[in-house]
Order: C-alpha cells, then sequence, then structure tokens
C-alpha cells in the first residue's frame, strides 16, 4: 500500500545562493548596470544611478566610519521612505555596521526599548513625519543632546547613544546633519573602508528588525547579509525582474517589504526602486506608477483596495504595469482578482513569509494557474524547506492542517539578546516555528488558514476567521472584513466580523447573516457584526485582531474569556 503524501516540501533551484555580502554585490551591480537609474524618490527631487548610488553609499559609509563607529556597532535608524533611508542601509552594510530598523510610529517608550536593548551608539533619524516629532521626542529622552555638540552624548535614559545623525533639517541641537556625515571621512577612514570589503563575511549580522507581538516587548530579529540578499535574490526571480523594470514601493522601507523584497529585489536585478513618497497615499502612488511608468508594484492588500477605490483611479495610465507582490497579511482572493484586472497586473505574485525568515519563504510564480495564484501562497522558495506539524510535532498528511515550520538560509541568527525567546521558535533541528496554521497539498502549494491564536473554538468547532473573511469578500457591497471571536458564555467563543462599505453602499447585519445562510455552516456565522470605516493596524498595513477583540467585548459588556488568547495580532 503507498505511503500517503505528507506535508514537507523542499525547494531546488538552478541558481546558486549568493556566497557575498551586500558591499560585495552592490559593486557588481555597479559594474553591470552603473549608469542605470537605480534609485528615484520623487517627492526629493532624487534620481540616481547605481554608480551615484554606491558612490554616496561609500562616501556616507566612510564618514561613519571617521565618526568613531566600527563593524559590529549598532546604528538605528528612525524615519520614512526617503533617499537617506536607503544610503544608511547599503553604507551600514559597507562598514560592516549592524542597521537597526525602528519603526516610523514609534513614541518615546518604544523608542527607548528600542535603543536600549540592542545598545544602538548611532541614531539616523528624521526631524519629524506626519504626526510624529522625532526631533521633539528625542530631546525628551536625551536632554542631553543640548550639551553634546562637543563631544560624544551621554545620556542617562541612553546609555549606549554616542552620537545623533538628522535627515532634513538642523534644528536638533547636538545632532550632526545628515548631509554633512560624508565630508567628516578621511583618507584613514576610507582606507579602513576599502579594508573592510575583503575582511567582512556574509554571516555576519547585519540588520535587525523588531518583531511585535499581542504580549510581551519586540523582539529583535537579527538577519545577516546572507539572509537578506539571498531572499531578495529569489524574490525578484520569481517576478522575473530586469534591469529593465521599475519597481514602485509605498511599503515601508524599516519592514522586509520594502528593504529586503524592496532594495534587495532591485540590487541583485538591477531594477529601478521608485518612492512616492514618504509614506503610503494612495494617489501619490497612482501618480507615481503613472508618471514614471512603472513595471511592478509592491503593497499590502488595503494599498490595492485604496487605490482601485480612489475616486481619481480611472484617471491615470498605469498600464505599464505588469507584475508586483501583493504581501504583508492574508491575500483576499476577490482583491487579487480586481488587482489582476483593473491595474493590468496579469503577474502580480502573492508571497508568504515572516521577518525572522527574511522574510519569503513561499511565492506564486507567474506560470502558476490562476487559482493557484489567487488561493495559495504558492510553492516553497528555492533553497528552503518547510513542513506542516501538529501540537506534538509530528508531520501531518498533505492538506492536512497544521503549523507551518521553515528551515534553510533565510532563518535569522536569534532573537538579538534573547537566547530564550529564540529557543522558543527555533528549534533543535533549525526549524522556525512559524504560528501560522497551513495546508500543503500533493502538488507543493501553501495555503494559510490563519494563525494559531487567531482560531476561534465555538462551541468544540474550529473556527478558522480567514475561510468566512474569503466568503465575505464575495458581497458585492463589502470592500474589507475582519472576522474574529469574542468571549461567549455559551459556546466560549462566537463569531464576529467587522465590515467596512464601499462607498455608497448600504449594509445591515440581518443582509450579512442572510447572505452567509445555506451557504458556510450554521456556526461560521458571525454572531455579532459592526460596520466600521477603518480598521487598528500597523504601519506595515496587518490588521491588529486583538484590539478589535478588545473594543467589541467592551462594547458589548462582555468579560474576557478562557478563549481571550485565541486572537492574535
Amino acid at each position: 500500500m503507498p505511503t500517503a503524501a505528507m506535508s514537507y516540501v523542499s525547494g531546488v533551484s538552478d541558481t546558486a545562493l549568493l556566497g557575498e555580502t551586500i558591499g560585495q554585490h552592490l559593486d557588481r551591480a555597479v559594474a553591470r548596470w552603473g549608469d542605470r537609474p537605480a534609485l528615484i524618490a520623487r517627492g526629493q527631487g532624487v534620481a540616481w544611478s547605481w554608480a551615484e548610488l554606491a558612490a554616496r553609499a561609500d562616501a556616507l559609509a566612510a564618514g561613519l566610519l571617521a565618526l568613531g563607529l566600527a563593524p559590529g556597532d549598532r546604528v538605528g535608524i528612525w524615519s520614512p521612505n526617503r533617499a537617506e533611508w536607503v544610503l544608511t542601509q547599503f553604507a551600514t552594510a559597507r562598514a560592516g555596521l549592524v542597521l537597526v530598523n525602528i519603526n516610523p510610529a514609534y513614541r518615546l517608550a518604544e523608542l527607548e526599548y528600542a535603543l536600549t536593548k540592542v545598545g544602538c551608539r548611532a541614531l539616523v533619524t528624521a526631524t519629524a513625519f506626519k504626526t510624529s516629532d522625532y526631533a521633539g521626542m528625542l530631546m525628551t529622552l536625551a536632554p542631553e543632546l543640548a550639551d553634546a555638540s562637543a563631544g560624544p552624548l551621554r545620556a542617562a535614559r541612553l546609555p549606549a547613544l554616542e552620537l545623533v545623525i538628522q535627515i532634513g533639517g538642523s534644528s536638533l541641537q547636538g545632532a550632526l546633519a545628515f548631509e554633512e556625515v560624508a565630508g567628516r571621512a578621511t583618507a584613514e577612514s576610507r582606507a579602513h573602508l576599502a579594508e573592510l570589503a575583503g575582511q567582512l563575511q556574509f554571516d555576519d549580522p547585519i540588520n535587525i528588525q523588531f518583531t511585535s507581538g499581542t504580549t510581551g516587548s519586540p523582539k529583535g530579529a537579527t538577519l545577516t547579509h546572507h539572509n537578506i540578499l539571498n531572499n531578495g535574490l529569489f524574490v525578484g526571480r520569481t517576478m522575473r525582474l530586469t534591469e529593465e523594470d521599475r519597481l514602485c514601493i509605498p511599503v515601508p522601507l524599516y519592514h522586509c517589504f520594502g528593504m529586503v523584497m524592496g532594495v534587495l529585489g532591485c540590487l541583485t536585478h538591477g531594477s529601478a526602486m521608485v518612492f512616492p513618497g514618504e509614506g503610503f497615499d494612495p494617489l501619490a502612488t497612482l501618480q507615481t506608477v503613472a508618471a514614471e511608468r512603472c513595471t511592478a508594484l509592491y503593497g499590502v492588500p488595503t494599498m490595492f483596495i485604496a487605490q482601485m477605490d480612489h475616486p481619481r483611479f480611472a484617471e491615470f495610465d498605469i498600464s505599464s504595469l505588469r507584475t508586483g507582490i501583493m504581501a504583508g497579511s492574508p491575500c483576499p482572493i476577490e482583491v487579487m482578482r480586481r488587482a489582476m484586472e483593473l491595474m493590468h497586473l496579469r503577474d502580480i505574485t502573492i508571497a508568504y513569509g515572516m521577518t525572522e525568515t527574511s522574510p519569503v519563504s513561499f511565492q506564486t510564480t507567474l506560470d502558476d494557474a490562476i487559482e493557484r495564484r489567487v488561493a495559495t501562497v504558492g510553492r516553497i522558495h528555492p533553497h528552503l524547506e518547510s513542513k506542516i506539524v501538529d501540537g506534538e510535532g509530528r508531520v501531518v498528511p498533505a492538506g492536512t492542517p497544521g503549523e507551518l515550520c521553515t528551515r534553510g538560509y533565510s532563518v535569522m541568527l536569534g532573537y538579538w539578546g534573547d537566547a530564550e525567546r529564540t529557543a522558543q521558535v527555533i528549534d533543535a533541528a533549525g526549524w522556525m516555528h512559524t504560528g501560522d496554521l497551513a495546508t500543503i497539498d500533493e502538488a507543493g502549494y501553501c495555503a494559510i488558514v490563519g494563525r494559531i491564536k487567531d482560531m476561534v473554538i465555538r462551541g468544540g468547532e474550529n473556527v478558522y476567521p480567514r475561510e468566512i473573511e474569503e466568503f465575505l469578500y464575495r458581497h458585492p457591497a463589502i470592500a474589507d472584513v475582519q472576522v474574529f471571536g469574542v468571549t461567549d458564555a455559551r459556546f466560549g467563543e462566537e463569531i464576529c466580523a467587522w465590515i467596512k462599505l464601499r462607498e455608497g453602499a448600504s449594509l445591515d447585519e440581518e443582509t450579512v447573516r442572510a447572505f452567509c445562510r445555506d451557504q458556510i455552516a450554521h456556526y461560521k456565522v458571525p454572531r455579532h457584526i459592526r460596520f466600521v470605516a477603518e480598521f487598528p493596524m500597523t504601519v506595515t498595513g496587518k490588521m491588529q485582531k486583538y484590539l478589535m477583540r478588545r473594543a467589541m467585548e467592551e462594547a458589548l459588556g462582555l468579560q474576557p474569556g478562557a478563549g481571550a488568547d485565541n486572537v492574535g495580532a
């Protein structure tokens, strides 16, 4: 009797892994595409070739070394999307400095935690963005900046921080203007930079990204040149990027989507990276795609929805688009179909991953049938392995839901300074336990069912919110929907749906329930329904269901029960 197929896959490829640092690969890019466009930042009037970008990054790197920073030192960057962000990314990689991505939305306590947790010696900071007064917050945390002009900063609350570099102004007393750093370079620091090119190793840590959770402090996922350079390579290869492509990047640089899939995806294929603005704006993104004739576009589902639903959408010729990635949170099938039809994104791909895996581990391909491309996250990336396991860690038969685990070059070194939490997610065999519920079918396609903590247990029935969301997206009046569980005295948990309607559409609770009846099982029909204008979400577009649950339980006068831990961020 033949053995049933199991939920284990490994990625093969005729493309070898890159065994080099980001700096070495930047040299390769300059040699191949030196005069071609590399970085376009429309809001800043910046348009640099690969040769210009590399020269500016080298000057900045030499300046950072001249200021006393040394390989292995941590350099924080707290800024929205700007050309200076990309320069800092390449300069720190050149100098062997560890770039620490700090969420632009962070406020005082979060900034203090991030800088202190990893011991940042330097911080590259914007002056302000939207409602965030970066300069003011930094002065609150480190009033000693007022007296720091003569030497290294000595701040009581930020003991490791010695140097602040300010982007877009010089209003911050005690800080060095970003434009001045390259001018601090010396013959000695330039010679040191040249020596480092042959000394740095591709397994050196080069980036720390903080991952959030519903409980506990953020964790600093520590990534290497090898992790993120190769992930950028295979993400771009799956989309068939070339030096002729122009990739519009409205997603944040502080997140893997922007700095790995975007910047390093372009680096490894010679494509131009195009930034519509400092933060996502649907109109600016549409204008940029049209004006720059972008061929590829990145975004989370809510970004694509915002563009397609924009009242001026039809004004723009975006027919230059062909590919891109929709990722960052579960991608509704109907949103994918609309994007392919309305935005000319016939070759758009879905990618799945997490910060701890650099990030992508599964991705659909241009050759996949439309049904595969809208209903799954594709197949395993080259040089990676994945398996689905049950609660006892055993691999389950193909098509059976369980926890998705990933192993290979992309798995992080660990959480910075936190061996205990690292051991909780990376097991002795090197498998990264994602916390995501998924299936892998016999053809190797992966479908994400939901988060383990998102699963709702209603009267003993396991309910996956993603399944209900996908069904509700079929209703023509529904623009976006989030389903989660709330505590219930009788069933333990009940199903709740928050619904955002299309502009001009109307709907009531009973109509929604009637739409569900006889179409999905009775226990999956939402008991509680709320119509909302917006959803609480992170800067990267991830829905924060735990906040929705909390708000709904308060509104219903419910006491959080035993099921409270089943809903994650």
